[in-house]
């Protein structure tokens, strides 16, 4: 059986959906510790608060990890799957785009961007000499 995100959207995750179909990619913020957090939460992972607030982030990063999946190109071809340091401390798993798969390096500074699939958003990253 397949579940797709729209299955899953409840509370914060819900928000951050929505905010991406509408073309703005946030995160949150906690009021008390003042840690900004990375996947939505009802609270705080840092200090048990539910004192969040939602902004847009600046959507700079750099690549922590990366590997590559290798596909048959039928079934779409290799990509990578990469875990991105934000520049406001979270740490989130997406994909760099606009690169070979394998050309993706640990330390390379990327920008955030949001791609549209079909009638789903997504948050990806490019390069950050491709888009600013």
């Amino acid at each position: 059986m397949t579940v797709s995100n729209q299955t899953l959207e409840t509370g914060a995750e819900k928000y951050y959906q929505t905010q991406l179909q509408a073309g703005a990619f946030t995160i949150q913020r906690c009021g008390d510790c003042d840690k900004s957090i990375f996947y939505p939460r009802m609270v705080c992972p840092h200090c048990g608060s539910d004192d969040l607030q939602w902004y847009t982030p600046s959507g700079k990063g750099t690549v922590y990890s990366v590997t590559v999946v290798r596909n048959k190109p039928e079934n779409g071809g290799d990509h990578n799957v990469a875990l991105i340091d934000l520049e406001e401390g979270p740490r989130m798993m997406s994909r760099v785009q606009d690169i070979a798969p394998g050309e993706v390096r640990i330390g390379q500074s990327v920008v955030a961007c949001i791609q549209r699939t079909g009638d789903e958003a997504l948050l990806v990253f490019v390069p950050a000499g491709d888009k600013a």
